[in-house]
Order: C-alpha cells, then structure tokens, then sequence
C-alpha cells in the first residue's frame, strides 16, 4: 500500500495499491487548518488497508507553513516505520488526474498548465503536454510563479490552456508515486517547492550594550 499525504493547498490523504486501486481518499479543504485535521485523516487512510510500503508527499508548490505541515508529517511517519517516502510535484498529481479523465472521455486537454493560487496576487503554474510511455504527465516547465494580471499573457505565450485546481488528490500523488517507483524513476528532489522565501527570518544578534 502507498500512502499519500499533500498540504499544498487543503490537507489531504489517501491509500491505494500499486496498481491504483484506492482503499481511501481523505480531504479537508480548509486552507489553514492543516495541523489541526492532518492527525485524524492520516489515522483514517491509514487503517484503510496493510501497512504502507510507501509514503507519496506532495512537495509544492505551496505556501511555506501549510506545505511543511505535510512534508514533516510524511517523513515522521515514513521514519517510525522504516519506509521509503517518496517526493512528488503537487502539480503532477492535478495534471495526472485531468490526463486519466481525458483517456477516460476519450477527450484530449491538450497543452495544459497546472494553476494554483500562491497568494499575495500570485499564482504558481506548471505546463504539462500528454502522458508518457511510464503512465506519468509530460511536464513541459518547472513550477514557476507569475502575477496574476500576467499569468494568462504568459500561458498564452507557452500555448497552454489554464486549468486552475482548488484542491490536490492525495490518492493521484501517491499514484504517480507508484508509477515513478514502477519505472524507477524520480519526480521530484528532496527539498518543498515553496517559491517564496518564509516571512519569518531569524533574529539578529542583540546589540552590545557597554
């Protein structure tokens, strides 16, 4: 069983076998509250099926404090219990879903970009075009931010059609983790996608007083 775990935009998390069958999909839109509903949903998912053999943790791009609530969590419990936790774009797991529902359609999306709201009148997007050979979304451009009065001049540009996501299936990251694994493969590095510095700087130190 492959956990999955992403806190890039609501809190999710889902269980599902190597083939993709999903034994449980949890999700809590609420943008902040992170912390509080991670607990209860990872308790949930977890007792869904056999004990993990992976965990999948959606890496961004988010916000700094939701997106490290997610990734601390998928590394503690991929620690207590002695498995692999296994990085993946948050992105690829929306750009995997809209690319499985076209094949089941029978629809192509075409060029696609990935938007997320980063905040702070900005969103961050990625470009994807098809599906490659691994079952994995071609990623055309890395996770970049844009202006919002800038972004759709700048897809445009890139030929891409928006697809704008307000939440991130857990069950698709760790999906694209199976399938990663599968072709021995690696999606994503070891640090979060964040894009934008933390607000919160370490103290300087305090002034000598004579």
């Amino acid at each position: 069983m492959i956990l999955g775990i992403d806190t890039s935009l609501g809190t999710a998390v889902a269980a599902i076998t190597p083939d993709g069958e999903v034994l449980a999909d949890e999700q809590s839109l609420n943008p902040l509250g992170h912390a509080e509903v991670i607990g209860d949903l990872l308790r949930r998912a977890g007792s869904a099926g056999p004990a993990p053999t992976h965990v999948a943790v959606g890496m961004g791009p988010g916000p700094f404090t939701g997106l490290r609530v997610g990734i601390a969590t998928a590394r503690a419990f991929a620690l207590g219990r002695g498995i692999p936790a296994v990085p993946v774009p948050s992105h690829d797991g929306v750009a995997l879903e809209l690319l499985l529902h076209g094949s089941l359609t029978d629809t192509d999306p075409g060029r696609f970009a990935v938007v997320t709201d980063a905040r702070r009148k900005e969103f961050a997007f990625t470009v994807y075009d098809g599906i490659d050979d691994d079952g994995l979304p071609v990623r055309v451009t890395d996770a970049a931010l844009a202006p919002r009065d800038a972004l759709d001049d700048r897809l445009a540009e890139l030929g891409a059609v928006r697809r704008d996501a307000a939440a991130v299936s857990a069950a698709m990251i760790a999906l694209a983790a199976a399938r990663a694994l599968d072709a021995g493969r690696t999606l994503a590095g070891p640090e979060p996608l964040y894009l934008r510095s933390p607000d919160v700087v370490a103290a300087h130190a305090p002034k000598r007083v004579s």
